[in-house]
């Protein structure tokens, strides 16, 4: 048995590879509280495409070891192929996105999109490190560098979360006449005297203070805004039905300190978890601003 492992080490590597290269893909898929991929028609679409990419992360490591080197380039047919996922993607959750009472928004969807296009690469890099391995040097070589490759992807699997770039408070909802506070933060104007009285027995408000001048410029994002408040309301819950823009939830600033605050209108009321939701909201991506990193500083023939 051991003597047909080393002559088919090629074989070996290109299964292992294959069988690694799933695992990754399935230790990064799953339902959540979002619904996506749905279950079970989306989870078979995403671990097809997981299979082909760690087909194509095993193959290219036999294909370099024999200087066949123009089989590699199928890997950019490869890359072609994941972003026609990114964009399936894009447009299938715009198309549901229409649905929500409270919507995603373009800049969240935009993220998913994204994720799903990269962890087909990341699968790639899992399956290639392992036949890599298991070719090179031996077949347990390859095990163990397969299960070192899952636990990277994993660690790069998720971003940061609001809990980094911001503290969380629970503010008072308070109403002066017909304006809307969130603690000392203007929200709007309610015209009508049932809302008022929606708002003072069900409102709920949280100010979220940035750490720095980064964060500052991150959370002022509108899309970063509306991926919180959609995470708010699908876990829980939001007190409105189509037609009632009044009660829908709203993130506004306070232009003078940059804090953030949030008002909802929750069917469960619970402070706390409400809190912690908002704590692990994920930080988007395309939504990070980094002003402090630029170079300002006066040319030379300016000084």
């Amino acid at each position: 048995m051991l003597d047909w492992i080393v002559e088919q080490k090629y074989t070996v590597g290109i299964v292992l590879g294959v069988l690694f290269g799933i695992g990754a893909r399935l230790s990064m898929l799953r339902t959540d509280y979002r619904q996506y991929p749905t279950y079970p028609h989306g989870k078979i679409i995403h671990i097809s495409l997981g299979v082909i990419a760690a087909g194509l992360g095993s193959v290219a490591v036999p294909s370099l070891l024999d200087k066949n080197y123009t089989a590699i380039t199928f890997l950019s047919l490869a890359a072609q192929q994941f972003r026609d996922v990114r964009n399936m993607e894009r447009q299938t959750l715009s198309k549901i996105d229409s649905m929500e009472l409270v919507p995603r928004g373009a800049t969240y969807i935009e993220g998913i999109a994204m994720v799903f296009e990269g962890r087909n690469y990341m699968v790639i890099f899992t399956s290639f490190v392992t036949a890599l391995f298991s070719i090179v040097l031996a077949w347990y070589w390859g095990i163990v560098a397969g299960i070192g490759a899952i636990m990277i992807t994993n660690h790069f699997k998720s971003g940061k979360s609001i809990s980094h770039i911001a503290d969380v408070s629970e503010a008072k909802v308070r109403m002066d006449g017909p304006n809307l506070f969130v603690g000392d933060i203007y929200i709007m104007n309610v015209g009508l005297e049932d809302t008022r009285n929606i708002i003072k027995e069900r409102g709920m408000g949280f100010i979220l203070t940035p750490k720095n001048q980064n964060c500052r410029v991150t959370l002022a994002n509108v899309g970063q805004r509306q991926a919180m408040l959609h995470d708010l309301s699908t876990i829980m819950g939001v007190y409105r039905d189509e037609g009632e823009p009044s009660l829908l939830p709203l993130a506004k600033l306070d232009m003078a300190d940059g804090r953030l605050a949030v008002f909802l209108l929750p069917q469960e009321l619970n402070g706390d978890r409400a809190r912690q939701v908002l704590l692990k909201s994920p930080v988007l991506e395309s939504a990070v601003r980094m002003p402090s990193e630029a170079d300002v500083s006066p040319s030379k023939g300016e000084a």
